[in-house]
């Protein structure tokens, strides 16, 4: 049974950037991530054998001296102003597309105040990247998953529309095409792609891959929510797509009358962990 290894799947580049903050942080100090450093309970646990501990928002108030690294998904101002009150070591692993994108936020929601409309964002509603995006406006943004939630939109007044920046291209192209035909006025309707293309470009390679290949075996963890949605896309490309946490969740009855195996995953997937799971497809015997 031959197995290959998707070449663009693995760490998008704002996880890479706070894994290696992390990393070079361990080396001299003990540090604490507020919340997972990323969706993977198997990178998590290798992070945690290095020191790595993970905390939560309210015990960010007893660490008093230590080192906190914000990660890649970015926090609200509150966090910060909250850190620095309790003397608390920040190392800030934002991911740069992100940081841009609260800056953005900030200048959205000031543009509206002055002309009484709203910021609209694409995003999951508590997914910390949205969490932290709408506290850069101090929660004054609607939040907005699909077509249905647009109902709560004032379109007799201005609209900023935004995404989280791992929503899915054709989704946002579909709502401000949606906000536009409800606008009273077009022109007050003013739209920022904020999409990060190393991560929407992902959905038709996937796609791909996933046809060119018997069976796909899509490593991912469970709280992932860029995993559900690329395996999404493996799935419906290869109904034989199987969703895994590491190799121990594998079945020998997936692979019957199976040639071919494509291992993949999600932005939040390391590739060891991937080239993990391929070695132990090849040694299956099947």
């Amino acid at each position: 049974m031959k197995v290959e290894i998707d070449r663009l799947s693995g760490f998008c580049f704002g996880v890479v950037h706070a894994i290696r903050k992390a990393e070079e942080a361990l080396q001299r100090d003990e540090v604490f991530c507020l919340g997972d450093i990323v969706h993977n309970r198997v990178e998590v646990s290798r992070l945690e054998q290095l020191g790595l501990r993970t905390v939560t928002h309210e015990e960010l108030t007893k660490l008093e001296g230590r080192t906190v690294l914000i990660r890649a998904h970015g926090e609200p101002p509150a966090t910060y102003r909250t850190a620095a009150a309790h003397g608390v070591r920040l190392i800030d692993a934002t991911c740069p597309v992100v940081a841009r994108l609260q800056e953005r936020v900030k200048k959205a929601y000031r543009a509206m105040q002055s002309v009484k409309g709203q910021v609209v964002i694409l995003g999951k509603k508590r997914h910390v990247e949205v969490v932290g995006l709408a506290g850069q406006a101090d929660g004054n943004v609607l939040i907005v998953d699909c077509l249905e939630d647009l109902d709560q939109v004032d379109f007799s007044r201005p609209v900023y529309l935004l995404s989280q920046t791992t929503q899915s291209l054709a989704v946002f192209r579909e709502l401000q095409q949606e906000v536009l035909h409800r606008a009273v006025d077009p022109q007050q309707v003013y739209v920022y792609d904020s999409i990060c293309r190393s991560v929407s470009n992902r959905d038709p390679h996937l796609r791909a891959f996933s046809q060119s290949h018997d069976a796909i075996i899509f490593v991912s963890g469970k709280k992932s929510s860029n995993g559900k949605a690329l395996f999404q896309a493996c799935i419906e490309s290869n109904p034989r797509s199987y969703r895994v946490e590491d190799e121990q969740e594998i079945r020998p009855e997936w692979f019957t009358g199976v040639r071919s195996v494509g291992v993949c995953g999600a932005t939040s997937t390391p590739k060891w962990l991937m080239e993990r799971v391929a070695r132990h497809l090849e040694t299956m015997g099947l």
